[in-house]
């Protein structure tokens, strides 16, 4: 017959299985917020990788390769922020979901820029001006994301978990990949 002692350590067992559980989920899809801003450090580092290239004088190839990787790193990430963060964060930010509305703007300045360098190549007048610019909207943006917004949200009851398995998932779906984290 059980003891009080083995009932309450099954108890703790499930209990811990249970946090486990929950916890590899968590641990295998970043949280709303740590993918965004993971996102934010990747197209970072091929904006630069870009600018390198330029200094260098560069392939034409190497550069429209690039380039297009950050527009279609951009557009996915974007797309996942307008269709799944920005509503839900607009839902809790309160008084301050206008920083929502100028996270909008400044999507639709980019995806501008985005569609013109998709449409040229390296060759073509100001394309390195245009990929210069778009690093340089996408810089402010990050700023104000991570500087102003996300800390907001954090301290929000938003469930960032269930939010960055959506995130992921939608990203993967856009850029045709499965959706394991990158």
């Amino acid at each position: 017959m059980p003891t009080s002692a083995t009932k309450t350590s099954a108890k703790s067992t499930k209990s811990t299985a249970r946090k486990s559980a929950s916890s590899a989920r968590r641990d295998s899809t970043p949280d709303a917020i740590d993918l965004l801003t993971t996102d934010h450090r990747e197209v970072k580092s091929l904006f630069r990788a870009y600018d390198k290239l330029v200094k260098a004088d560069g392939d034409a190839g190497e550069k429209q390769a690039i380039a297009l990787q950050i527009c279609v790193m951009l557009t996915a990430h974007a797309t996942a922020e307008e269709e799944l963060f920005y509503p839900a964060a607009r839902d809790v930010l309160g008084d301050d979901a206008d920083l929502v509305d100028e996270a909008d703007i400044e999507h639709a300045s980019a995806k501008e820029l985005i569609a013109q360098i998709e449409a040229g190549s390296p060759d073509d007048d100001h394309y390195d001006a245009k990929v210069k610019v778009l690093g340089e909207y996408i810089d402010h943006h990050v700023k104000e994301e991570e500087g102003e917004m996300f800390p907001k949200i954090r301290k929000s009851d938003l469930d960032l978990d269930t939010l960055g398995e959506a995130i992921a998932e939608r990203k993967a779906e856009l850029m045709g990949q499965d959706a394991e984290p990158h």
